[in-house]
């Protein structure tokens, strides 16, 4: 059944009709202007900002001149005298952090998309920027700062084995990297307290599954604290500040995952939070005093569960700052100062400054300020039947300006599989809107954040149950009335690109087109071709996608590739040519087998991406022909462009028309 926000909707549409008020019949003629594809898909003018621990400092990412994100830095209280102190020329920087000495910018880049990311840091007072992991081919990992010695951290490199992570000691004044904590061959993950002790690893078990073990100190040996099966959830979060302790996400002995606390001598063990409709989320843990202070519990939308009392006033002073979902993005050493994003449906992201002690709240910018005073698509929550009765959880947005009556759909598929689409400002889904598209998002089984059972119930269903869940997802557009069943795509990345090409490899009859990005093609080549990294966790990959040696004849008929003589309706593709998850083989090798058995194909690579497009110039290009090709097979507006590529963008193209064999 549609939403009240839908069905009212629906209701004014109709009643604008009968009163005689212009409304399209057709989606171009009523829809707001057109947003530009440089305004929602460009760098944000500034995102991500960060109090510095001793609250003197605040830093942010912006793009320089040349339109690459960089790191900037300004005096607490004095953003016009922000300076830029990174220097990146490619990719720009996505992910930084504040050591603990108060004067160092830590931050991760890879090479074009590799995702052997090394670990960077620049020293304030000197400017200079030193790379600590300058190892070629390894990839830095997890790191730990810590108030009691702040002039060093730990990092977690696969340097002594590619397949493993090691922790290593490093000198922020030297930048001499030191043995820590050697990897036994099958930890995935450390955990490591204020000590800089690491204390606790988690293991993947050889049949599935996971082992969190824990050791008293950095000399004593590992021993087990809690296993897992296969199918359950089990994390290390972090140690009590006595050490006494230690805080898990488990959904053992229950279906949804909860935060428990378990004492480490005596294995007792006590729920923290929990919820029954939805796995615990982000869990905001005091960095000093190492207390749990609030968890959530996303459904729909954000929901949070206060735990430390003594900041429900924070959060409901926090609360109504502005609209939509928040969270706590950074707090001073002292935790007076704290750092609050929100994000809206509707609009871009603002970050707060909230003084705990004033109790007050200051705008610190928004992260796209173009966007305000659009007309931007309302994203509603949505519930929905599979054809087994299981409930799908999702999202529809609609078009604004016209009546969500017989539109064009786009089937808009997250990746993972194992994530989940959440509510909040979505420039694909904006995007889509805008050019007169509805747009449904839906969270299959198979996707997280719902408990063990809706996640566990994807195991082995690639192209499958997994995938009747979006058929089913369209049908119910359809029949609420939503969609027009002749002008159907479906769009995704990752697992959302193998879901374009399993959409016209094996129901054909359902999409009139699709785009894949970074998508795989062939589950065989998929498994074998996977990081090095990632070979402790192949355990859980056979159990989860499939066995290429127990389950052949499953994994064949799950791989679009070996069902290419299929699709005939036209295709899509990019591709980043350093992706190490997803590699180009898996776009090459359907676009041959299209190629040869006379299907037709757009295919687009570029040089200087990996599993996704980073650069803006890539992003927008891709997008513009993204929109060229939905406009010409369901009929959605455009919005101009001079040339065929946008200026700065590395496209390489090949387009196989239909009917033309190649080789």
């Amino acid at each position: 059944m549609p939403s009240d926000r839908l069905r009212r909707a629906i209701v004014a549409a109709l009643l604008a009709l009968a009163t005689g008020q212009a409304l399209a019949a057709s989606p171009p003629a009523g829809l707001p202007p057109v947003v530009s594809r440089q305004i929602l898909f460009g760098n944000p003018e500034r995102t991500r900002p960060t109090i510095s621990p001793d609250a003197t400092k605040l830093a942010w990412l912006a793009p320089d001149e040349k339109d690459v994100l960089q790191v900037w830095v300004t005096p607490f209280g004095k953003a016009a005298e922000a300076k830029q102190v990174t220097a990146d020329r490619r990719r720009g920087i996505r992910n930084y952090r504040w050591a603990e000495d108060d004067r160092t910018l830590l931050y991760f880049q890879d090479a074009d998309g590799d995702e052997d990311f090394h670990l960077f840091g620049v020293d304030l007072e000197s400017g200079n920027v030193r790379d600590y992991t300058p190892f070629q081919g390894v990839r830095a990992e997890q790191v730990w700062t810590s108030p009691k010695i702040p002039d060093t951290i730990l990092v977690s490199l696969n340097l002594r084995d590619r397949h493993l992570f090691d922790v290593y000691s490093v000198d922020l004044r030297t930048g001499a990297v030191a043995p820590d904590t050697e990897n036994p061959g099958d930890v995935v993950g450390w955990t490591a307290t204020d000590d800089l002790e690491v204390r606790a690893a988690e293991a993947a078990l050889p049949g599935g599954g996971t082992e969190v073990r824990y050791r008293r100190n950095s000399t004593a040996p590992f021993s087990v604290l809690a296993k897992a099966p296969f199918g359950d959830e089990l994390s290390c979060l972090d140690f009590t500040a006595d050490g006494r302790r230690v805080y898990l996400r488990s959904s053992l002995g229950s279906n949804t995952a909860r935060v428990v606390s378990r004492e480490l001598l005596t294995g007792t063990e006590r729920i923290v939070a929990q919820s029954p409709d939805a796995d615990a989320g982000t869990v905001v843990i005091h960095p000093t005093k190492h207390v749990v202070e609030a968890v959530d519990f996303p459904t729909g939308r954000q929901s949070w569960t206060i735990v430390d009392r003594s900041l429900r006033g924070d959060f409901e002073g926090v609360r109504k700052l502005a609209p939509g979902d928040f969270t706590l993005v950074s707090r001073d050493r002292a935790d007076r100062i704290w750092l609050v994003g929100f994000t809206q449906d509707r609009g871009p992201r603002r970050f707060f400054t909230w003084d705990r002690i004033a109790k007050k709240g200051t705008l610190l910018f928004v992260q796209q300020p173009k966007l305000e005073g659009l007309s931007l698509a309302e994203m509603t929550p949505v519930a929905l039947p599979a054809r087994d009765g299981l409930t799908l959880h999702g999202y529809l947005t609609a078009p604004v300006g016209v009546l969500p009556r017989g539109l064009p759909l786009v089937l808009y598929v997250h990746g993972g599989p194992w994530a989940r689409d959440v509510w909040g400002y979505d420039p694909t889904a904006q995007w889509l809107a805008n050019r007169g598209y509805a747009v449904l998002q839906v969270n299959y089984r198979g996707s997280t954040g719902y408990g063990k059972k809706f996640e566990n119930a994807g195991n082995k269903q690639w192209g499958k149950a997994m995938h009747d869940d979006l058929v089913d997802a369209v049908r119910w557009a359809v029949k609420e009335g939503y969609a027009d069943p002749n002008k159907v795509a479906i769009y995704g990345g990752s697992y959302g690109g193998y879901s374009a090409l399993a959409g016209v490899a094996f129901t054909p009859d359902v999409f009139r087109c699709a785009v894949d990005i970074v998508g795989p093609s062939n589950l065989f080549t998929l498994l074998a071709s996977v990081p090095p990294y990632w070979a402790p966790l192949l355990a859980e990959f056979h159990e989860r996608v499939g066995d290429p040696k127990a389950d052949e004849d499953l994994l064949r008929e799950a791989s679009p590739l070996f069902r290419a003589e299929n699709i005939r309706a036209p295709l899509l593709i990019g591709q980043g040519a350093n992706d190490p998850r997803v590699k180009v083989a898996e776009s090459e090798q359907i676009v041959a087998a299209i190629a040869k058995n006379g299907g037709a194909v757009t295919y687009v690579v570029y040089p200087d991406e990996g599993h996704g497009f980073a650069r803006p110039e890539n992003r927008i290009d891709f997008t513009s022909r993204a929109e060229a090709f939905l406009s010409e097979c369901l009929g959605g507006r455009l919005e101009r462009q001079d040339g065929d590529r946008v200026p700065g963008s590395t496209a390489r193209v090949r387009v196989v028309k239909a009917g033309v064999a190649r080789p």
